[in-house]
């Protein structure tokens, strides 16, 4: 009999890499809820998805028989509903509370400092609805602005003078509860330290501006058992182009990536976070030599998913399922088509227009034969408004994304460029 895996908002992307890992005939995959309800919505209440997710988990569970396990790939509210739905079906998840001690921005900073102090930024707790906020920064500027919960960069503010305060303060109020008071609700779940209660989900963090070369470890907790099965990293190209990028594996130097893969041992056994997959965020100054960390996330990373294809042959899907149904997770090393890929972004200057032309499909194979392995998904079509994108940052337009392997990492460089000037896009600008 197949055992039956739910996902949150499975896209058909995902679906058509899930049917490729092992043993896939084994398994029924599921979405639950949709993409446009659990990650597109702009207003939504925690609990009234919560409530629709054990209804829709319930009634194809009736037809199916059994939930033998739900998998969250996706940011909040999917990462704290799978957790609360997989302990109410006597399901392994890791603890909830383990999970908003990652979501909450200052919740995991105050965690961070207890075990892992070297490696935190300063940063202080602000509330935007004070009657003067700007009396609780404690950092010197510029600093970094945003709510302790948010999607992507969205509110997210540099900071660099008192005017600048003001002006995020006053976007701030307008906005944050589209995501705070959700996230509130999902506080509700665990007991809160006093603290945390008084720095809710409406609530904002200043953060010391951090620089350097990103790194990011992807592993597993299994009852207790920590580890990492990829690093990946965002290089800072010399001279005045920044290619936006993530590559695997890590050309970081090892020690580097170790102090990296500790720094998220040790934190992650701090807070109790067990059986479940975990993504780790750090800045690394090479001139300085100082490792920071960004952030943790409580799932794999989609970003990473067609990289551990192209590299290990093996998507990191199948760790996930491991864990979902309970099992030491595994995964295949260095078995794929290239020695190292990339995610690469197409941006587009963060200017409204009106979608004109897209590459067509005999451009996008002629750029597939021209580089092996590669894949370009278009996030936008003709007729499209770019101000109507979705989960867009403040900076500029992600229109698509180009999945690239290589024999080296200059290699690879060097065929984003050659794809960023192939690709041809037409705007009408509004």
């Amino acid at each position: 009999m197949k055992r039956n895996i739910f996902i949150p908002a499975l896209e058909k992307q995902q679906r058509t890499e899930l049917e490729t890992v092992r043993n896939a005939e084994e398994f029924s995959f599921h979405s639950l809820l949709d993409v446009k309800t659990l990650v597109e919505a702009e207003s939504f209440s925690f609990n009234d998805l919560l409530d629709k997710a054990r209804q829709e988990l319930k009634q194809t569970v009736d037809s199916v028989g059994s939930v033998d396990a739900i998998i969250a790939h996706w940011d909040f509210p999917t990462s704290v509903m799978v957790p609360i739905l997989c302990k109410e079906n006597n399901l392994p998840a890791p603890p909830l509370e383990s999970v908003l001690k990652c979501e909450h921005k200052y919740w995991s900073r105050l965690e961070q400092k207890k075990v892992i102090p070297e490696l935190v930024p300063d940063f202080c707790s602000i509330d935007p609805f004070a009657s003067d906020p700007l009396a609780q920064v404690t950092l010197e500027y510029p600093f970094w602005l945003k709510p302790v919960k948010a999607f992507s960069s969205q509110l997210g503010f540099k900071i660099e003078n008192e005017e600048q305060f003001h002006a995020a303060i006053k976007e701030t109020r307008e906005a944050i509860r589209q995501f705070g008071e959700p996230f509130n609700e999902a506080l509700e779940y665990v007991d809160l330290p006093a603290e945390i209660k008084e720095a809710n989900g409406n609530t904002c963090i200043a953060e010391q501006i951090i620089s350097g070369m990103q790194g990011a470890p992807e592993g597993t907790m299994f009852k207790g058992e920590f580890n990492v099965h990829g690093v990946f990293d965002q290089p800072v190209d010399e001279g005045a182009m920044l290619f936006d990028r993530l590559e695997y594996p890590s050309s970081m130097p090892e020690r580097v990536q170790r102090r990296m893969i500790d720094a998220s041992k040790r934190f992650l056994e701090h807070i109790g976070f067990d059986n479940g997959c975990f993504n780790a965020e750090f800045m690394w100054d090479e001139e300085s030599d100082q490792l920071w960390l960004v952030e943790f996330n409580t799932r794999i990373s989609q970003s990473h998913s067609e990289m551990f294809i192209m590299v290990d042959g093996m998507s990191n899907h199948e760790v996930a399922i491991d864990i979902a149904l309970g099992e030491r997770p595994s995964m295949a090393n260095r078995q794929g088509q290239f020695p190292v890929a990339a995610k690469c972004l197409i941006p587009q200057k963060r200017e409204d227009a009106i979608v004109k032309r897209i590459p067509s499909q005999q451009e996008l194979a002629e750029l597939r034969e021209r580089f092996p392995g590669t894949l370009v998904r278009l996030d936008i079509e003709p007729g499209m408004r770019l101000s109507d994108l979705a989960n867009q940052d403040r900076f500029s337009y992600h229109i698509g994304t180009i999945y690239l392997g290589a024999d080296t990492h200059e290699e690879l460089r060097q065929r984003y460029q050659a794809c960023l000037d192939t690709l041809h896009f037409e705007f009408d600008y509004v």
